[in-house]
């Protein structure tokens, strides 16, 4: 009877090891369902997108050519347009209207030494310093002029004026210029984009407080030299600004088309991040049964796919479900629907 239960203990033992094996096998058989999605060679648009100052065109401060002088008038306020050219601030002219009669005295010489010379009265010497007298007086004037008549170097808009009329001009300009039609954006580019970028080339601009809007400028300026802390160069790129609808200061976002090349494309679900590192990595299906793990480089996102520019030959298929049961060797069920 002890013989009897030993035996039939045994034979059960064996049946439960029996079956638990059977359920391994099954298992290792059917393996992870999961859907896939095969990697396409397509051509990839190349829009990098890089953020900025908006900046004016030009700026100029308005200042006299000597300091110590009064002011005599400021002809405009801030939020003023001016011209190229046009007068701005007038100072003290009494230094000036002095000179001007000296000027009228050293002609009135000049005009009655000249007939004299003429019927031989003088010598040519005489007539020359008369004349070299009268030049340095004109130089003198037309110095003081320039300084009693502050213009503007530009057009643009008085965007500060830091004193009155009749104050004593000092170091601080009296005004501020800015051209803000045009206006400018200096973008700092990764030097690989350097021969892509040409003068001329158009550029989008968008800001955030004109959602929707999207102006349209071109590139003005390449700077020849690149910043080697950074590994990045200048790009100045200017904006038309007819409207005034910009203004220097905003925050702006610049879109730049270096045109495209040709990637191979992923759903981006298909990559995975590795935890704790920079790494991204995705599941290749070979023979349809079996995941094997690769590790890629990552380029830009094209929609709800992702140029992947290392790993991954074009027409291979790539796991897109069921990721996180998937590993380096692991049996797969690919699903039909």
């Amino acid at each position: 009877m002890k013989e009897l239960s030993v035996i039939l203990f045994a034979a059960l033992a064996l049946a439960g090891c029996t079956g638990k094996k059977n359920v391994q096998t099954v298992a290792e058989q059917t393996g992870v369902l999961t859907r896939t999605a095969p990697a396409e060679a397509a051509s990839v648009r190349l829009t990098e997108r890089f953020t900025s100052e908006i900046e004016p065109f030009k700026e100029n401060d308005i200042t006299p050519a000597a300091s110590g002088v009064h002011i005599d008038r400021i002809l405009v306020e801030v939020g003023d347009r001016v011209s190229e050219g046009q007068l701005l601030v007038t100072l003290d002219p009494t230094q000036y209207n002095q000179q001007l009669v000296q000027l009228r005295t050293v002609e009135d010489d000049y005009g009655r030494l000249l007939p004299v010379y003429e019927a031989g009265g003088i010598s040519r010497q005489q007539i020359d310093q008369a004349k070299a007298q009268l030049d340095v007086q004109r130089e003198v004037v037309a110095n003081l002029k320039k300084n009693i008549e502050v213009r503007s170097p530009i057009a643009g808009v008085v965007t500060a004026r830091n004193y009155e009329s009749g104050d004593l001009f000092a170091q601080q300009p009296i005004l501020h210029v800015m051209q803000i039609d045009p206006l400018k954006v200096i973008v700092n580019i990764s030097e690989q984009f350097f021969p892509a970028v040409k003068v001329g080339m158009p550029v989008d601009l968008t800001v955030d407080i004109f959602p929707g809007q999207t102006f349209r400028g071109t590139v003005s300026l390449i700077y020849p030299a690149l910043d080697p802390s950074t590994r990045t160069f200048k790009v100045e790129v200017k904006v038309p600004n007819a409207q005034r609808t910009l203004r220097p200061g905003m925050y702006a976002r610049t879109s730049f088309d270096l045109g495209e090349k040709q990637g191979v494309l992923v759903p981006d679900v298909a990559v995975q991040k590795q935890v704790g590192s920079a790494e991204r990595y995705l599941y290749v299906v070979k023979g349809d049964t079996l995941a094997e793990r690769r590790r890629v480089e990552v380029g830009r996102q094209v929609g709800d796919r992702v140029d992947i520019l290392s790993g991954v030959e074009p027409g291979e298929e790539v796991a897109v479900t069921a990721l996180s049961k998937l590993y380096d060797g692991a049996r797969i069920e690919i699903s039909k629907d």
